[in-house]
């Protein structure tokens, strides 16, 4: 007696390396595009400051109305730069690069930080992630929250001064370029450091002093000779004193000048996270 071969349900064949698989799901390939691992690491950067907001936004922005309201208060109509702008109005700029820079750093060596002290690094490094997506991932993210925390600082200080946008474009510039800088040491400090006492070691003793000095509070022209020559040392002082010369067309040091310094500071600390993000320094062994 002949018995006829039953046809497998829904109509799928079951022979070769798909018998035993269920029906739903014989024949479905991973849809993954092009850089779907950046945009998703990108975003999971973006959410992790933007959950607490509150604490990474607005915290910043509330320094900085208090160093407004302390130093407006003592030093407006005492101290003119530039000849005719305002104290209060040259603080702001100030004010705004400074937060952004800190922020920017803040927000990549935390982030690395806490996955390395929790254990969940791991869930970075398994996927087939390239160094440049990781790196483009953590330093946008840290660009973003800057710009952020910027436009806050701004917002607030219209109370305070008038606007000026003297080359707007100029202070995109050095303010995208400036937190980068800042976005990818805060990778290499999360990258070197294993406790957070050596992360609070890099920013309170290169960071903190590196933005403090670097005419914030102050032109550098109001300095004695050897402390000016310090002062053009420190790459961050360029990006700043850029940054004051999109608000009001000058500056200590002319944009061009500016620009060279902060764009080739960036190529040089990229290339060297680049490098050790390509080796694994201290994330895979």
């Amino acid at each position: 007696m002949s018995v006829v071969a039953r046809p497998p349900e829904s109509g799928v064949s079951t022979t070769g390396s798909e018998a035993g698989k269920p029906a739903g799901f014989v024949g479905l390939q991973p849809n993954l595009n092009a850089g779907s691992g950046f945009l998703t690491l990108f975003y999971k950067e973006m959410l992790r400051f933007w959950k607490v907001g509150f604490q990474t936004v607005g915290a910043p922005v509330m320094t900085a109305v208090l160093y407004l309201l302390i130093f407006a208060h003592v030093l407006e109509g005492r101290v003119t730069v530039y000849g005719t702008v305002p104290y209060t109005a040259f603080l702001i700029p100030g004010l705004m690069m400074m937060s952004m820079l800190q922020n920017a750093f803040a927000n990549s060596s935390s982030s690395l930080m806490q996955s390395r002290v929790t254990g969940n690094l791991v869930f970075m490094l398994l996927p087939p992630l390239t160094h440049w997506e990781v790196f483009w991932a953590y330093v946008l993210a840290a660009i973003v929250r800057a710009l952020f925390v910027g436009l806050g600082i701004y917002a607030v200080s219209l109370f305070f001064a008038a606007p000026h946008f003297a080359e707007p474009l100029w202070m995109l510039v050095f303010a995208v370029l400036g937190s980068g800088i800042m976005g990818v040491l805060g990778l290499v400090a999360g990258i070197w450091a294993e406790k957070f006492d050596q992360m609070a070691a890099f920013q309170n003793f290169l960071i903190m002093p590196a933005t403090f000095l670097s005419g914030v509070f102050y032109s550098v022209h109001s300095l004695p000779p050897f402390w000016q020559a310090v002062s053009h040392w420190n790459p961050i002082f360029y990006t700043i004193d850029g940054f004051r010369y999109g608000f009001f067309g000058v500056s200590d040091v002319t944009p061009w000048h500016s620009l060279a310094v902060v764009a080739g500071t960036f190529l040089v600390v990229a290339g060297f996270a680049l490098r050790l993000l390509s080796t694994g320094y201290k994330l895979r062994y």
